[in-house]
């Protein structure tokens, strides 16, 4: 029987991802451009972003005051304490802005350091994944699994290191690498439904460099509870620290794992 303690947990999560959603649903196509901000180059923040995370942290510590929260609009630690939230309001800001429908918002539990609750919401086609610690990964009622195809006849997704500009000519010999090696590469611009999409098969693999904690840390839990492998450029379990992050079916993980450490040779997790 589940821990009432942990049921609480992914419910509260679902109905805090639920609410936000409605919120970034709302607004969709009707921003202007006094609503956004630039945080860095090429990384943007709007009103949208700001209104969802505070609903969701309202959300959750209505039910946990005694929680801690890291979001990616806050840009920092709040306390360190056993408990805390790792929440991306709007994972694909830049497809937000554009209209283009790729996006997601996605909230991380991690209890000790482990991420224990994971929950992903996709408001456009209102697909809801979740995980829990031992207890499985889920696209609404239904279990998920990750692929078992070969690396040859898989589809691999992606992002631009668009952080870590610097490192374009690496990542594009990765690319090309990969490329072919597999079936066909995507890059959609929201890492959370890329990891949710490898969590139910849709995918098979994902690979990508300088990514937030927030933009991970519930794909994470859902891959390793669909079955799938989850590391850093280095086979470790740093992903969340570094942002270098590789994800697949165990075979197919395998093989972008040995391109990786050929072409990178650890220099990316330093």
């Amino acid at each position: 029987m589940r821990d009432s303690r942990k049921k609480e947990f992914i419910d509260t999560a679902i109905k805090a991802a639920r609410l936000a959603g409605q919120v970034v649903f709302d607004h969709l196509g009707k921003i202007s451009k006094t609503d956004i901000n630039l945080k860095h180059a090429s990384d943007f923040v709007t009103s949208v972003d700001k209104e969802s995370e505070k609903v969701i942290i309202d959300t959750l510590k209505e039910s946990f005051p005694d929680h801690h929260f890291l979001a990616e609009e806050s840009l920092k630690e709040c306390g360190k304490g056993t408990y805390r939230w790792i929440i991306d309001p709007l994972d694909g800001t830049t497809n937000y802005i554009h209209g283009y429908p790729v996006f997601s918002v996605s909230i991380a539990l991690e209890y000790e350091g482990e991420i224990i609750v994971g929950v992903t919401f996709d408001p456009v086609r209102e697909e809801l994944f979740w995980a829990e610690k031992g207890e499985g990964a889920f696209l609404g009622c239904t279990s998920l699994k990750v692929s078992d195809t070969n690396m040859r006849e898989s589809l691999l997704t992606t992002g631009f290191p668009f952080r870590k500009k610097e490192m374009i000519n690496t990542y594009l010999k990765l690319f090309k690498n990969l490329f072919l090696k597999v079936s066909d590469l995507r890059r959609a611009g929201s890492a959370a439904l890329d990891l949710a999409y490898l969590a139910c098969g849709r995918c098979d693999g994902f690979f990508e460099i300088g990514l937030s904690p927030w933009d991970i840390a519930a794909g994470s839990l859902l891959i390793k509870e669909a079955g799938g492998v989850v590391t850093d450029f280095d086979g470790g379990n740093s992903y969340l620290r570094t942002g270098n992050i590789i994800a697949g079916n165990p075979a197919v993980h395998k093989k972008i794992l040995e391109e990786v450490k050929d072409i990178f040779k650890g220099i990316a997790d330093k």
